[in-house]
């Protein structure tokens, strides 16, 4: 399987990581790439993710150094500004009244606080730390070389994208809502960041991603 990398990734991404897993097995060689040589992809899930706050959907975005290489392994990650503050506020007021936010968060934000240099290493330290609170034990490995498109049966480099739709979970059997705190407001809402499952459904979370 070969994704893209991206930052707090959708369900629908996790759901792809889990699908070939089988609970309380140890991790296997799964071939599970992130692509890490290609030329960087602007407005998709690679910088941005998406999560449901008390005013609706909202964007977190990683903003980057511009200028250099454009491969994706290269980009680095800009700190000077307080874009890290933001989204543990946000982050804050869209699940704080969840149930398992506190048993999360410090986490996450202690990734977010160490400050990785490259996007691709603080997407990966994200996505490894998810992958082992949802107990999913798969191993991720780098490209060494670019994958062209099409080249591969299990490309998802280019499915799960922001301005469009897919239909991962539907074709997985995962077509079905989970508990959100803004429910009420806005009916359930699909298409969100992992953290919006995880906090929201804690360890049970799995159990919506391998449909048990």
């Amino acid at each position: 399987m070969l994704l893209a990398s991206a930052y707090l990734p959708p369900v629908e991404y996790f759901a792809l990581l889990a699908r070939d897993f089988i609970p309380g097995s140890p991790a296997g060689d799964t071939s599970i790439y992130i692509e890490a040589r290609e030329h960087f992809v602007k407005q998709s899930w690679r910088t941005r993710s998406r999560i449901l706050g008390p005013n609706g959907p909202e964007i977190l975005q990683v903003p980057i150094v511009h200028g250099g290489s454009r491969e994706m392994r290269d980009i680095r990650v800009e700190y000077t500004t307080p874009w890290i503050i933001r989204t543990e506020r946000a982050l804050d007021a869209a699940y704080q009244s969840s149930p398992f936010f506190e048993h999360y968060a410090d986490g996450l934000f202690a990734i977010l606080a160490s400050q990785p240099e490259t996007l691709l290493e603080l997407n990966t330290a994200l996505t490894r730390h998810i992958l082992d609170r949802l107990g999913i034990a798969v191993p991720l490995r780098y490209t060494e070389e670019y994958t062209p498109e099409g080249s591969l049966p299990d490309d998802y480099r280019s499915l799960i994208h922001p301005k469009r739709d897919n239909t991962v979970l539907r074709d997985l059997g995962l077509g079905r809502p989970y508990y959100q705190v803004f429910a009420h407001k806005y009916g359930f809402t699909p298409g969100l960041s992992i953290l919006d499952l995880l906090f929201n459904e804690g360890p049970d979370a799995i159990l919506f991603l391998k449909r048990q």
